[in-house]
């Protein structure tokens, strides 16, 4: 598939690899970052609203603020993540669309995960979502997002795709333009750095 013709920034052509490889929980464990996420869901009231972002077929995200009793909703652009997604979470809506394109449900919500998929999208896109994020948070709700803390482009192991993460003054400055405000800040045993906002 063409790179211009793939709304989902590569992953449905290794959704199946995906899928075989991360779409389960683990035997043993739980995935990287799953800690970070779980204690940030647990911050909520139980049925407060939530949107995954990217979700994939769920796993880690949409399940563990389902363990959480949240009200859960999602989108992600490949098909067939969302057909995994909607086996796994049959009550759990849905959209099937690109975040640059969908109206996020048309509603507000207590908080936004946006867990490894902001830096896969083009520093304007990026800076759209954070903008449609901000306008989708009740007052004083949270947004979860990774992206390294550092200016950085590198290529998704997963999918040979350009990244590029804006770095965190420039992820400050979008913050606060729209505003949110970056209030803390947490790594996981991958490494992987993790931006906690509120909405004022």
């Amino acid at each position: 598939m063409p790179i211009s013709d793939d709304s989902s920034n590569g992953y449905e052509a290794i959704a199946s690899v995906y899928l075989a490889q991360r779409g389960t929980r683990p035997a043993i464990g739980d995935a990287i970052g799953a800690g970070i996420v779980r204690v940030w869901s647990q911050a909520f009231a139980p049925g407060a609203t939530v949107l995954d972002l990217g979700s994939g077929p769920g796993e880690p995200g949409t399940r563990i603020l389902q363990e959480a009793g949240l009200a859960t909703f999602a989108i992600d652009a490949s098909p067939t993540m969302v057909a995994a997604f909607r086996t796994r979470f049959p009550d759990v809506p849905i959209e099937h669309s690109t975040v640059e394109a969908s109206d996020f449900f048309g509603r507000q919500f207590d908080g936004v995960l946006a867990w490894g998929l902001l830096f896969l999208l083009t520093p304007a896109a990026q800076r759209l979502v954070i903008e449609k994020v901000a306008r989708a948070l009740h007052p004083h709700g949270r947004f979860l997002f990774t992206a390294p803390r550092q200016p950085l482009h590198w290529v998704d192991a997963m999918t040979g795709r350009p990244s590029q993460s804006l770095g965190a003054p420039a992820y400050e400055r979008l913050l606060r333009a729209a505003g949110l405000t970056w209030v803390d800040a947490a790594y996981d045993e991958g490494e992987n750095h993790y931006f906690v906002v509120e909405k004022q």
